[in-house]
């Protein structure tokens, strides 16, 4: 099939979602205690960076609440983001190594998440830079996660596939206490508690968490120590301080990729570089922020929001070489919103700043057999520097039913390294741009939306993606930040069918071209990882997510993406090592190769049944079932990985009784036990591509709380 007629094809099936409204009642439904329309029907601000309803947002959102994942096991962000129609996740060995693509973007990231923007609390836990890691992300304490896909660089720094925000649960209505246990397979162990408490002045949410895990590979343990809190006082109706605050401490040791020999032989097996070496992250982060936000004029027409924030963070490495970083960080971030009119027309101005200042201190050392050698070898200061400034504007066209958004953003980020050992040396870079975004909502109803924009996005790279193979060259001077032109065009919405069997219906449909310039992929020379340019390339795709009610007790979830992503323009020198160490070094072009590390087709289906056997007592059941297309392993298509189908099941029951509430669940994971090609570790030189994804495993949960 042409390409041509896969856009025919997208397009006619998005007029064909709409179709089935003619005939549907479409209403204006009350909120329930039901996912289906509160997902709709909810104000977000991942994205908008105001708070607004799903379908007030032209571009496509999807909201994870907790209750949608309290039984399941929960220890990976791919556990919880699975249904998410967009987003593919490649799980490494645990939560802290989760490879997040969306549109393709984070899909060669060789360790941790770039290309998508992550917020823990609307407070970026990305670096300056854009990379990110997810250490600090407790799901016991998160209440709802908010997911916008899509271009959103002209609202947020770095962001060309969109934003995620983890938002602690701080909405309660009733003080609690819950203790959380959960044992499971490969030695997982993990223990907690959450308290909240909250009267007419303030909340308070704390939440500890210990996390062991063994792993299901040789040399792959993993420890973490999560503390959480957040602290709500409201001075008035219109105005209120909030107190954020984590600290992570933990420890992760890291098994490598395989070959493909090792891999037949055994797929769980360590790379024995890693055991040799002793890889591992040993991590203490934290952050402390505090946040006013205020409502003021005549009509509470206007809001001001200042949030300031501190970072710690220490790093140890180990690699070839073992290495100790110190990175500490100030945020600020400000913005100011007007709500009038024009015209008669409704009108929302945004205006903001983002500023992110990093000072690091690295120090290298010998790694003799996973220990720290006592000389110190290399000693480097490092500044990191993101300011941005962000302007929207929402106007209201025609009627409330059509809105134009009109946004941009402006960035310098800059980079300083200087080495304090001999020889001593220094190096700079910086990049900077304005980005802008224009996008189109139109209602069809009350409930349902139509949507279109068109924007740019400046992608600088990352502080990894700048080290240099030349030994005389600090950071690398020729590599080019990457530049994409997105358009898109979808639907969504929300319909009551009066049916018995086919109750209520959540979808979207979103098609998407890119064409991205200079695009940043990862290379290696003996072993190290290094970064380069691709001349060319064209992503196209488009995004299916349903979730229907049937029965009134059964939700049906499909979430499928198909992706066309192919390199126009695209040649390099390649550098190859085979088994015995012979080195072949030659000029290839890649033009018209797919993209590696990104499936034609995902697809997610799972069905959900939840039954009230009492008053106080009710039963929960999942079956799902993802299945993944092959993934090519480098830019050369030398290999693609198998396909796969991972088939998981969760029983839950939650009871109430006297104040106290039990949660016990359990699960099994990967029922038929399928090995299979987890993670791709893209354009190993050494063809180490590969890494497995979990065995069959089971799960059991057992939680017990107390509303006051």
């Amino acid at each position: 099939m042409t390409r041509v007629n896969h856009i025919r094809l997208i397009l006619s099936f998005i007029i064909l979602l709409y179709i089935p409204q003619i005939s549907a009642q479409i209403v204006d439904y009350n909120l329930m205690d039901d996912t289906i329309n509160s997902n709709i029907d909810e104000v977000i601000i991942t994205g908008s960076r105001i708070q607004k309803r799903v379908l007030d947002v032209p571009y496509p959102i999807s909201r994870i609440d907790y209750r949608e994942f309290k039984y399941d096991r929960k220890i990976g962000v791919n556990e919880v983001l699975e249904s998410v129609p967009g987003v593919f996740l490649q799980s490494r060995y645990g939560n802290h190594d989760v490879k997040i693509s969306i549109r393709g973007f984070g899909s060669k990231s060789k360790s941790g998440i770039r290309g998508v923007r992550i917020l823990i609390d609307d407070i970026p836990e990305s670096e300056p830079d854009g990379q990110t890691r997810i250490e600090a992300i407790d799901f016991n304490s998160i209440g709802k996660i908010e997911i916008a896909k899509g271009n959103l660089s002209s609202m947020y720094t770095n962001a060309p596939g969109g934003v995620i925000n983890f938002i602690n649960d701080i909405s309660f209505n009733t003080p609690f206490v819950v203790q959380f246990n959960q044992v499971g397979s490969f030695g997982l162990r993990r223990n907690g508690f959450k308290f909240g408490y909250n009267n007419d002045n303030y909340n308070l949410l704390t939440s500890y968490s210990n996390h062991y895990f063994k792993g299901y590979r040789d040399h792959n343990i993993e420890k973490w120590n999560i503390i959480n809190t957040v602290v709500e006082t409201k001075y008035s109706n219109n105005s209120s301080l909030k107190l954020l605050l984590y600290f992570v401490d933990g420890m992760i040791k890291l098994p490598g990729s395989l070959t493909q020999e090792e891999f037949n032989s055994n797929p769980y097996q360590a790379e024995q570089r890693a055991i040799d070496r002793d890889t591992k992250r040993v991590s203490t982060k934290g952050r402390l922020g505090v946040r006013y936000t205020a409502r003021f004029g005549r009509e509470n027409n206007n809001e001001l929001e200042l949030t300031t924030y501190a970072t710690i963070k220490y790093f140890e490495r180990t690699n070839r070489e073992y290495r100790i970083i110190n990175r500490n960080g100030f945020g600020l971030r400000t913005h100011y919103l007007n709500e009038s009119n024009i015209f008669s027309r409704k009108n929302e101005f945004l205006v903001g700043t983002d500023i992110l200042f990093q000072p690091a201190r690295i120090e290298y050392y010998s790694n003799i057999n996973g220990n720290k050698g006592d000389q110190i070898l290399q000693l480097f200061n490092e500044k990191i520097y993101n300011t941005g400034f962000y302007i929207s504007n929402n106007y209201e066209v025609y009627d409330n039913r059509l809105f134009l958004l009109l946004s941009g953003r402006y960035d310098i980020i800059t980079f300083d390294l200087k080495e304090e050992t001999l020889p001593s040396r220094k190096d700079a870079r910086t990049f900077e741009a304005f980005v802008p975004k224009v996008a189109l909502n139109y209602k069809l109803t009350k409930m349902v939306s139509i949507y279109s924009s068109y924007g740019f996005s400046y992608d600088s790279p990352a502080k990894n993606e700048l080290e240099s193979f030349d030994p005389e060259l600090l950071y690398n001077q020729e590599l080019k930040p990457q530049l994409t032109k997105s358009f898109e065009l979808g639907v969504k919405g929300f319909l009551e069918l009066n049916n018995d069997f086919l109750n209520r219906v959540r979808f979207e449909a979103t098609f998407f071209n890119l064409n991205i310039d200079n695009e940043v992929v990862p290379y290696e020379i003996y072993g190290d990882v290094y970064f380069r340019n691709a001349a060319k390339t064209n992503r196209r795709g488009f995004e299916i997510g349903t979730q229907v009610r049937l029965l009134k007790k059964m939700d049906l979830i499909i979430a499928y993406t198909y992706s066309d992503f192919i390199y126009d323009s695209y040649s390099a020198l390649t550098i190859e090592i085979d088994s015995i160490g012979n080195i072949t070094e030659e000029e290839k072009n890649f033009s018209g190769k797919v993209v590696p590390s990104v499936p034609v087709n995902n697809l997610f289906v799972s069905l959900n049944f939840s039954q009230n056997i009492t008053k106080s007592i009710e039963l929960f059941a999942k079956l799902s079932l993802n299945s993944v297309s092959g993934l090519w392993v480098d830019d050369a298509n030398s290999d693609r990985t198998n396909a796969y189908n991972i088939l998981n099941s969760m029983l839950g029951i939650d009871i109430k009784a006297a104040g106290f509430y039990f949660v016990i669940s359990g699960g099994v994971s990967n029922i038929l036990d399928e090995v299979y090609v987890g993670f791709v570790n893209t354009n190993s030189a050494e063809q180490r591509f590969y890494e497995p994804g979990e065995p069959l495993n089971l799960f059991g949960q057992f939680n017990i709380g107390y509303k006051f």
